[in-house]
């Protein structure tokens, strides 16, 4: 059967576009974007990319760091090739039109939370979208690469679905189980339209991003639902680390915004936290006060609300000069003038918001699940580098590394002899148009507020079990809409955001200590047995104890 691509790329991030220029080197590729191509987690990074260029600096400080902030889980070996890839991958990006900030001797490097040196290479503060210009402009005039908008993957195309009868099902799983599945595709909705088919390929990698829609408050874009790890997941890959959700400590509180997060890369020149008296408190709780690591600072923020009953803190930047301030962070100024903040005259109110998920698809640096023909990378891989805490900037630099592995192993499937089945068409036989939205507009505040009240910086088990039980019901709903009614972006999301959050909360049951970015009242230290221990969940033995294949999914695939 002839294929739509060689190779196909869900997601339009860094990631996913840096890997289909690479791999458009010897094949045809097909990049699928959820909706526009720029509406990606790349185009809000405001940091940077974190690699050694600073005198004084070396590829030992960086790994020490990595790992300091990673809380004993990161993986020595991914963290050592990751570091010392980053001056080249750095480098690429300028070939590609990447235009970095310089100084006198080189790249102006800024510092953030964690970082022992200056190593943040950027381009003001609006590296990501400097970056997402640059690389869909190559795509966009690629011969070899084709980019689709508006394409939503629904669920993914496996080998083992494709034989019928009365036992496919059982088939399916056991197959997925002993580790021999292969993935073909997805089967993708065309938002304008509705329609649902098979998108197929030798090889499939999802860079379909993070997850940051699964809680209520959130620093992600609306496209960020965590379809990559729910399709995954659902076709039987691992998946790992799910209870390590990163929360950005300065999310700009505002009525009318409430994804605007103000950059680590402000603390690093210079601001400071404060109370609504205007005391300073990150002193009191790491030695490296508002430099301190991400999961200390959230905590440290967390803490001090719910002890004083505010509602934001401050974050100050006044005392540095004004200039400087615009000059360095012209987007963060701006677009609080646009709401008429000051930047340079007055602090500012923040709160922490869900940010970027360590854990996602178990996979290796190059991408290899455990599902034949199936690649994950960037957010929506679990590689061993960030381990129980990303350190800052260190996401845009995995993504590149991992794209450019990846590559290198696309190309290897492409050389064995792997001939594309044919793909059953998509059947909605027997559904029907849903009657009103808003039970869904429900559900999905529901799963949300759930998980931002339960499921937050601070956990317990009492709040872990009363989610779970409540997440239960409210899968056990979506599923039933899934099966009987005609699909549409919002009940395909919704299923995906109720499904990773509860994976969330049985790899958060299942570590009992506190470590990294997963805090237990209950469980308060970390526990010496469980260092280098991922939490590894596979379907089947995850939070619905069986497999969950639908009736009308099954039927198609």
């Amino acid at each position: 059967m002839m294929s739509d691509a060689d190779v196909l790329v869900l997601g339009s991030g860094i990631a996913g576009l840096m890997v289909a220029l690479e791999a458009a080197e010897r094949a045809e590729v097909l990049v699928l974007s959820k909706r526009r191509a720029d509406d990606a987690n790349t185009n809000f990074a405001q940091g940077g990319i974190a690699a050694v260029f600073g005198r004084g600096d070396s590829f030992a400080a960086h790994e020490r760091d990595t790992r300091r902030c990673g809380a004993g889980l990161c993986d020595p070996a991914v963290v050592r090739q990751v570091v010392r890839e980053a001056p080249e991958r750095v480098r690429e990006l300028e070939r590609l039109g990447v235009r970095f900030n310089r100084a006198a001797r080189g790249y102006a490097l800024g510092r953030e939370g964690g970082h022992s040196h200056r190593r943040i290479v950027h381009a003001s503060d609006f590296t990501g979208r400097a970056i997402e210009a640059a690389l869909l402009e190559r795509v966009g005039a690629h011969p070899r690469i084709r980019l689709l908008e508006n394409q939503l993957g629904v669920d993914l195309i496996l080998e083992s679905r494709m034989k019928r009868g009365p036992d496919a099902g059982e088939r399916a799983s056991a197959r997925a189980r002993r580790g021999i599945d292969a993935c073909w595709g997805v089967y993708a909705m065309d938002r304008a339209t509705g329609r649902i088919r098979p998108v197929t390929a030798r090889v499939t990698v999802l860079s379909t991003g993070g997850w940051g829609k699964v809680y209520l408050y959130t620093t992600n874009p609306d496209v960020a639902t965590g379809d990559g790890v729910a399709m995954a997941y659902r076709a039987g890959a691992a998946v790992a680390n799910l209870e390590f959700v990163q929360f950005h400590p300065t999310c700009l509180y505002h009525p009318r915004i409430k994804s605007f997060l103000l950059s680590e890369a402000l603390r690093g020149e210079g601001a400071v936290l404060r109370t609504l008296d205007g005391s300073r408190f990150m002193p009191r709780y790491h030695p490296q006060a508002d430099l301190a690591p991400r999961d200390v600072v959230a905590r440290a923020i967390d803490r001090e609300l719910k002890r004083r009953g505010e509602p934001h803190v401050w974050l100050d930047i006044t005392h540095r000069p004004a200039a400087l301030v615009r000059r360095r962070f012209p987007n963060i100024a701006g677009t609080l003038a646009s709401y008429g903040f000051d930047l340079t005259r007055e602090p500012i109110p923040v709160v922490p918001a869900a940010h970027y998920m360590c854990g996602g698809v178990r996979a290796t640096l190059a991408g290899r699940t455990s599902i034949a023909g199936l690649l994950a990378i960037g957010e929506t891989a679990c590689t061993g580098l960030h381990g129980a805490n990303r350190l800052a900037s260190n996401s845009l630099l995995e993504a590149l590394v991992g794209a450019h592995h990846a590559a290198g192993e696309v190309r290897r499937l492409l050389g064995t002899a792997r001939r594309v089945p044919r793909a059953a068409p998509w059947s909605a036989r027997g559904t029907r148009p849903p009657l009103e939205s808003v039970v869904f507009d429900h559900n999905w505040d529901a799963v949300r507020r759930v998980m931002w009240d339960l499921v937050g910086i601070v956990r317990s088990d009492q709040r872990l079990a009363f989610a779970a039980r409540r997440l239960a019901l409210l899968r056990e709903e979506i599923e039933h809409d899934y099966i009987r009614l005609r699909l549409n972006p919002d009940l395909i999301e919704l299923r995906n955001i109720a499904l990773v959050g509860s994976l969330i909360v049985e790899s958060a049951q299942r570590r009992r200590e506190s470590r990294g970015l997963h805090f237990n009242l209950d469980h308060p230290r970390p526990v010496a047995a469980l260092g280098r221990r991922p939490t590894v969940l596979r379907r089947g033995h995850g939070p619905e104890g069986r497999p969950l294949l639908a009736a009308r999914a099954a039927a198609a695939l």
